[in-house]
């Protein structure tokens, strides 16, 4: 099914869910969420989004943001959070137990 078309509305707040692939407890141990935390604060900091509230669960986080007028902030945020954290993750399950 294909994706609804997106609105932007500049200077709004906006409710992003974001689940982990397949549904699987991927953020389960401590050191995984930390290190989603650290990506979404160093995308605050390099495209100025304005993060007002997150959670972080086990399988999915919920961010409340704003965005600086800028279409691209919160795309480019979130494209570099799950992708740096999905690199994360599949180095670690290449290494040996």
């Amino acid at each position: 099914m294909p994706r609804a078309k997106r609105f932007y509305i500049p200077g709004c707040v906006w409710h992003i869910t974001h689940r982990c692939h397949k549904k699987e407890f991927l953020l389960k141990f401590a050191r995984d969420r930390n290190r989603w935390l650290d990506l979404l604060f160093r995308a605050k900091q390099k495209y100025g989004l304005e993060v007002l509230n997150y959670i972080v669960t086990s399988n999915h986080i919920h961010l409340l943001v704003s965005d600086n007028g800028n279409r691209d902030t919160i795309p480019k945020s979130m494209q570099v959070i799950a992708g740096q954290t999905a690199q994360g993750l599949m180095s670690r399950a290449h290494l040996p137990h």
